[in-house]
């Protein structure tokens, strides 16, 4: 051991002093603090009798109390409204009215939103709110505060869509004449426009003709900007209110002169209520009126008002859509260009096109940039409508790919809101995006992988089914970056300290078994769940892990890897040393009999599960107990009765056992809910028909994977057998050709040497020798060379074929397929089209062998 060296601690008599010093200045910081704290006189002040009631409460601290006491009573309005209307209209409403006359400007805000509350809530009839309340709400609406004055005008605009008509004519519409006048202060012309948007949808178009409309013309001539601009925004609400006609002869003149305003203000409110109103517009009037407009609005903004550049880059997928029927070609390549160039604004120093850096940059300028490019990604879906989906590629991909690898995170996060949206308009060519998902998959900021991972399952599944229809090649060149990228986005979001978003990321990862295949997700995927179940501190994630994990079992389609998994949930969850471990095995048995059947359940966790009533932890024992009406569930009588002994033997146990007092309770608890249930039997009951009918079916499901399994593991043993029978016929063709090239050679040296031969000895042996190789290389007809192509339901008759045709052209080989396994292979279900063609190989291979031993008789035979 090494020895403790006390050097640097310094015990001298000045640093005790300066110690002292230190603590006298921490005793002089807390003083105020101290000071701070409330007074016994302040307290007796606060103080308040606890027999009073609710509403003698209120009204005494209305009346007497300090301003948080009547603020507390201004908020707790609803409540009292509830309670007792009459009482708190009588007595309360009166002192509040009072209050809000010398109220500071917390009391205001909190009065308003009470007000609102008690609207909504509908504690009174509209006849009696608007009798009680609407006055004090007129009152307070023109207050000194502009924060306050908003909210009490929120208020009424709510209100007025409860009001009746008479009531806002007589209470509202009426004096809104006067407090639209020049005379009036601006924030009551400003508060009067927007009342005037809002009763424009409350009457029929004549009214709003014969009373509104004048209002609304003087207040776009207002002197003050921010009154037309206000008025303008407006106009929208007006034009609905007023119908087609009215729009075109009234509204959209002021428009037209609202647009070409002084103040760039008004100009902007112009331009985004003729966006927003083209749909009332006819034909003529957007190629003749709106289209210029447009065409001035975005050719001004580059060169002398750049103020509207944020807002039309907003706007302008609305726009290019709603004025596409009236586009000339030119005008159509123009405005993409012009979305091209917003997408880049900002970037260009970057790329190199600004070297001389004449006009520096302000942080005002990046930020309106940085929206405009953020924008252009908002409205990237909407201009590919504008260019249609067919042209993606050569129109719109380059800037797809500028504003993925963007280098601010707002413009990739508005890319990764709306990629679910472009993979749907690309429909069969969504496979084009893929390597922008594999990108920002891969982004270096969380908030652009949250956003991605909201959709991506759909996205997934777009990118796997119809790449699939386009070409299997692009699906399967997609699997390997994207499996990477998977991988290294959930590893990015466990390193970090979202784990909102790494939760988000494994619930939607369980899609992937729909997406690659079985293997893929055990060796990259199933273990790192565990892992993460294993390692991880936030309960949430765990959970999810849990889930995704049995979603991955469930789906896995080879039996020993389902055992390994298995096995070791129960080893290293269910036996495990923490009993951290050991509940979250609880929630992954609480997932798997969602997922899996009652049967899957019994089978492999039922008994594991309750061992745990042992557990020497309180809390394991506890949600055990919680647990044990889901497990009964599972159970189907007479199939698993054993297994009902033994959850009866062990809440015995646990009744005569349980030392902690909040378990037996627990077990108590639950001991009457099980004596409640009732064990569904084997066969369909009525009362759980829906729940059976759904377990069969997970049952179903499982038997087939089964099944699966099995036709696979056949499949791969007819591979190799077909592969062992493709290697004996090429090493006999091998042997043939030498015995050929062999049989040419003694065939000279005969041509040669036997003079005694005559030539009809000659075209004998050379006919004998053609008829021996025919026979060898063509067993069959082409007529019958198809046999392997038969569909399943014509399998028996097939085989049939081939046996009618063995018997009748090639009477003198031997069968070597019996009469069993034709019946056994025509009577599957399932792989019957791939037994037909082995049966038929063995004929073939018969026929080889016996045309192999003719010519190597007729080789011997012609050799002598």
């Amino acid at each position: 051991m090494r020895p403790v060296i006390f050097s640097k601690m310094d015990f001298s008599h000045s640093s005790l002093f300066g110690y002292i010093e230190d603590l006298q200045e921490l005793t002089i910081i807390e003083r105020p603090v101290r000071r701070s704290l409330k007074t016994p006189e302040e307290i007796e002040r606060l103080t308040v009798d606890e027999e009073l009631s609710d509403i003698e409460r209120a009204v005494y601290l209305l009346s007497s109390g300090q301003d948080i006491q009547g603020t507390s009573v201004v908020a707790n309005l609803p409540v009292l409204m509830r309670q007792n209307p009459a009482e708190t209209l009588r007595r309360v409403l009166p002192k509040i009215r009072e209050v809000l006359h010398v109220a500071g400007v917390e009391m205001q805000l909190t009065a308003a939103v009470s007000f609102l509350t008690v609207l909504q809530e509908e504690s009174v009839s509209i006849h009696t709110y608007s009798h009680s309340f609407l006055h004090i709400i007129l009152q307070n609406l023109e207050h000194r505060d502009a924060g306050v004055s908003n909210a009490w005008l929120e208020t009424l605009l709510a209100v007025i869509e409860a009001l009746p008509k008479e009531t806002v004519r007589h209470e509202i519409l009426n004096p809104l004449v006067s407090k639209a006048q020049l005379s009036q202060t601006l924030q009551s012309r400003l508060v009067s426009c927007k009342i005037m948007g809002k009763v424009a949808n409350k009457f029929e178009a004549h009214i709003v003709k014969r009373e509104v409309l004048p209002l609304v013309k003087s207040l776009c001539q207002d002197v003050e900007y921010e009154v037309r601009a206000c008025m303008c925004r407006q106009l929208e609400h007006v034009a609905r209110g007023i119908g087609t006609e009215l729009t075109k002869t009234v509204v959209l003149p002021e428009l037209v002169e609202l647009a070409r305003d002084e103040g760039s203000s008004v100009r902007l409110a112009a331009f985004e209520t003729l966006v927003n109103l083209l749909d009332m517009f006819d034909a003529d009037d957007r190629s003749q009126t709106v289209l210029p407009l447009v065409k001035s609005f975005c050719e001004k903004s580059f060169k002398t008002d750049e103020s509207i550049l944020v807002s039309l880059s907003f706007h302008l997928g609305k726009l290019c859509n709603g004025l596409y029927g009236i586009f000339t070609p030119e005008q159509h390549l123009r405005f993409l260009e012009f979305y091209k160039k917003l997408s880049t604004l900002g970037l260009q120093q970057e790329n190199g096109h600004n070297d001389n850096q004449l006009h520096l940059q302000t942080l005002e300028q990046e930020k309106k940039y940085i929206s405009v490019r953020k924008n252009c990604a908002y409205n990237f879906p909407a201009m590919i409508v504008f260019v249609d989906p067919k042209n993606f590629h050569l129109e719109l991909y380059s800037i797809f790919f500028c504003l993925c690898h963007d280098p601010e995170v707002p413009v990739r996060y508005t890319m990764a809101i709306s990629f679910f949206e472009v993979a749907k308009l690309l429909n069969s060519d969504v496979y084009t995006i893929h390597k922008e998902l594999v990108t920002l998959l891969q982004d270096e900021s969380l908030e652009v992988l949250d956003a991605l991972v909201g959709h991506l399952p759909e996205i997934l599944e777009l990118m796997t089914n119809r790449g699939e229809n386009n070409g299997s090649e692009s699906k399967l060149l997609s699997i390997p970056d994207l499996i990477p990228a998977l991988t290294t986005a959930e590893q990015r979001a466990a390193t970090s300290l979202k784990w909102r978003t790494h939760e988000k990321l494994l619930q939607k990862y369980a899609c992937l078994p729909h997406i690659i295949s079985s293997d893929q997700i055990y060796y990259r995927f199933l273990h790192r769940m565990l892992t993460i179940i294993l390692t991880n501190n936030v309960l949430p994630v765990q959970k999810a892990a849990a889930r995704t994990l049995c979603v991955y079992l469930r789906y896995n389609r080879k039996q020993e890897q389902r055992h390994e998994v298995i096995q070791k949930l129960i080893a290293q969850l269910g036996q495990g040393k923490s009993y951290w471990n050991r509940l979250r095995f609880l929630d992954t048995c609480e997932f798997i009999m969602e997922l899996f059947s009652k049967s899957f359940f019994c089978k492999y966790f039922f008994l594991p599960v309750l061992e745990l009533t042992h557990d020497p932890v309180a809390n394991v024992r506890m949600k055990l107990c919680c647990l044990l009406p889901k497990v009964k569930s599972t159970l189907k009588i007479p199939t698993d009765k054993h297994l009902l002994q033994q959850l009866e033997l062990c809440i015995r146990k646990l009744l005569c056992q349980e030392k902690d007092k909040d378990v037996l309770t627990i077990v108590k608890r639950t001991v009457l809910e099980l004596d409640r249930m009732e064990i569904s039997v084997d066969a369909f009951q009525k009362r759980f028909y829906e729940n059976d009918l759904l377990d069969q079916e997970k049952e179903r499901q499982e038997h087939l994977l089964l099944e699966m399994e099995q036709l696979e593991k056949e499949k791969q043993k007819n591979e190799g057998r077909s592969t062992n029978i493709n290697d004996k016929m090429f090493e006999k063709k091998r042997r043939d050709s030498k015995t050929s090239s062999v049989l040419a050679k003694s065939i000279n040296l005969s041509i040669s040497g036997g003079s005694s031969g005559t030539s009809a000895g000659k075209e004998e042996k050379k006919s004998k020798l053609v008829r021996s190789q025919s026979f060898s290389t063509q067993v069959l007809h082409p007529k019958y060379s198809n046999i392997d192509k038969c569909p399943k339901k014509n399998s028996l008759f097939c085989l049939l074929s081939v046996q009618c045709f063995q018997k009748s052209s090639l009477s003198k080989l031997p069968l070597c397929v019996s009469d069993d396994s034709f019946r056994t292979h025509a009577v599957g279900n399932s792989g019957s089209a791939a037994f037909p063609s082995s049966s038929s190989r063995n004929l073939f291979n018969s026929a080889d062998q016996k045309s192999n031993g003719n010519k190597e008789s007729q080789t011997r035979r012609m050799s002598m």
